[in-house]
């Protein structure tokens, strides 16, 4: 991977972060909020995958815009590098999705690709009760 692609994607990275401490800014989640609050007003009226569709588009097509206004001269040069990074990204974003909703709701989505980073991390999917080895399950906070 070239230096220029590498600090575009710490860019990104340090903007999604979780500063010191772990929080994220609520900021970010403002914006996601009435991100999805627009996309569930246009579903009542275009449908779940018309709208699912529309927004991965225009998703793309916004990264595609931020990679071009970073990149510089060096735009062909790291396209293959972008593309496998906002892959693997989004892959991560909707496995967790997936993993906390499916937890939320109540529903088995199978078992999740981050298995391994959870039990690391001391936990297991969302809403899944980890033995501690102290005789008390539970979740970690």
């Amino acid at each position: 991977m070239s230096e220029e692609t590498s600090n575009t994607q710490d860019q990104a990275q340090d903007q999604t972060k979780a500063p010191e401490g772990g929080r994220i800014d609520p900021a970010f989640f403002t914006c996601v909020n009435e991100y999805l609050e627009l996309t569930n007003r246009q579903a009542k009226q275009q449908g779940l995958k018309r709208i699912s569709m529309a927004s991965l588009y225009a998703a793309s097509r916004f990264n595609a815009h931020v990679y071009m206004a970073n990149a510089g001269a060096r735009v062909g040069e790291q396209r293959t590098e972008f593309l496998d990074y906002m892959s693997a990204m989004y892959r991560r974003m909707l496995n967790e999705h997936l993993d906390g909703l499916g937890a939320e709701r109540g529903i088995d989505v199978g078992e999740s690709e981050l298995a391994a980073e959870y039990a690391a991390a001391g936990f297991k999917a969302p809403g899944v009760p980890m033995d501690t080895g102290n005789g008390i399950s539970g979740d970690k906070a």
